[in-house]
């Protein structure tokens, strides 16, 4: 399977510069925006594939046949990037961070189209996903939730894919309304976090983190508490490796790795 890697030299990037080179992989381009002309051995050692990272994914398609554009970069440029991904003819798995839901449906609509698979995934590690999953569960018989979300200190935007996701696994599966609250006397704005469709979500962003999450539910009498948490970025890899070979498989745009795990 022919692969190209967008935002091949960040943190995410290095990291499945490795993963995807051999079993059933080929990296045949990667592409970077700063060090451009380097040989991603270089940047992320000797397991990474023998090649040149180029700064243009145009130019990189261009020169021969892809099977699956990964992109890993940043949501400002995603949208661009699919275009150029569908219309080479290749399929499209995207971890792209704060996507909006208005690209997201242009990306559903072009791949639809074309009759390529696109997968939008906003955490690919397995034990997010049950996370997420086991959330959902919860759901139906514990109405009352809020969501901590936790990262490193140079993640930008606020709250994370991950958690806005649960937030709408939660919402979807609930039967019960939540138990309506008092009007709060806000002593500091945004003190209660932010609130999607009586969800609240608190957003943490502290050196010393990677990734973490826990969603609090609360009853008469109990707590239950989720929580996950990712150690390493390799955590990632082993559900971006699923989606790379399961969006092949697809027509139009699947939102979130639980998609390929459950249904």
């Amino acid at each position: 399977m022919r692969v190209v890697i967008v935002g091949a030299a960040g943190r995410m990037g290095k990291e499945s510069l490795k993963a995807l080179n051999g079993n059933g992989f080929e990296i045949v381009g990667a592409v970077v925006r700063s060090g451009i002309g380097q040989n991603a051995q270089g940047i992320a050692g000797p397991s990474a594939p023998d090649l040149v990272l180029s700064g243009s994914l145009s130019d990189t398609l261009a020169g021969g046949p892809v099977d699956v554009v990964v992109d890993l970069s940043n949501h400002a440029v995603a949208l661009s990037n699919a275009r150029l991904a569908i219309e080479a003819g290749a399929h499209l798995v995207m971890g792209c961070t704060g996507m909006g839901e208005d690209a997201l449906a242009e990306i559903g609509s072009l791949a639809s189209s074309a009759g390529k698979g696109a997968i939008y995934a906003p955490n690919f590690a397995i034990g997010a996903i049950l996370m997420m999953k086991f959330s959902a569960m919860a759901a139906k018989w514990l109405p009352d939730v809020e969501i901590i979300e936790m990262h490193h200190d140079r993640k930008e935007d606020a709250p994370s894919g991950t958690a806005l996701h649960t937030a709408d696994m939660i919402i979807g599966a609930r039967t019960q309304a939540p138990t309506p609250k008092p009007n709060s006397l806000m002593k500091l704005e945004g003190a209660r976090g932010g609130e999607k469709d009586g969800v609240h979500i608190h957003s943490v962003r502290l050196p010393g983190l990677l990734a973490h999450q826990q969603v609090l539910f609360g009853g008469p009498g109990e707590v239950l508490t989720i929580r996950h948490d990712a150690m390493d970025r390799s955590v990632y890899m082993g559900g971006l490796k699923l989606c790379v070979r399961k969006v092949s498989e697809l027509t139009g745009l699947v939102v979130g790795l639980d998609k390929l795990l459950f249904e």
